[in-house]
């Protein structure tokens, strides 16, 4: 039997025509479209904007709120969430051919992604408390430097994760697959709680 490769990460999107580059829009700069390919937003507020069965590939989302968003059948493909506001956001929701997504600097509370695909995904730098990451595949994820208080992990796919720099998360062992996942010897109290055990 073969092993299982290790999943690589896509590249983060860089590259935008001009004319696809979009400084403080709103709903009105969605309205009417429902493909957007290398589309790079900047400072946008899209809170509760109803984003359904849109599909965005190979975009960046900067420093915009995107709180509350509907995103029923939206299709996420390789689309990059920088310094965000993506509060309470449902990615379960999200269209599964090619999902793809990267976070860095965002806040995310209570988003969920339950029974999401995504092995390989990075989050840097984001505040996830709360978080619903149950029945998802998050093989080879980094959470580097995240905040995941109160985060949901239950029959999670942790092998390979990398928790290292991670905080304030709680991971059951015996419902959780984490072979070859890292921790840092603090984050390993949060792995272990559940024993009552008392490290000094």
């Amino acid at each position: 039997m073969k092993p299982r490769r290790k999943p690589i990460a896509a590249r983060k999107p860089a590259r935008f025509p001009a004319e696809n580059v979009v400084e403080r829009g709103d709903a009105r700069h969605l309205a009417g479209q429902v493909e957007f390919d290398e589309y790079h937003f900047i400072n946008c507020d899209f809170s509760e904007v109803d984003l359904s069965h849109k599909r965005f590939a190979d975009c960046l989302f900067e420093r915009c709120n995107l709180s509350a968003v509907r995103l029923a059948g939206t299709a996420l493909q390789n689309v990059a969430f920088e310094e965000c506001k993506l509060l309470g956001l449902q990615f379960t929701a999200c269209r599964d051919m090619l999902f793809g997504v990267h976070f860095d600097h965002c806040q995310m509370r209570y988003v969920s992604f339950a029974g999401r695909s995504m092995p390989a995904t990075r989050f840097a730098h984001c505040t996830l408390d709360e978080a619903d990451f149950a029945d998802a595949d998050l093989s080879a994820a980094v959470f580097q430097d995240c905040s995941l208080a109160g985060a949901v992990f239950q029959k999670t796919q942790l092998v390979g994760a990398d928790f290292t720099s991670a905080t304030g998360f709680t991971i059951d062992p015996e419902s959780n697959p984490l072979l070859n996942a890292r921790f840092s010897l603090p984050g390993l109290l949060g792995v272990v709680a559940k024993y009552g055990l008392v490290v000094e």
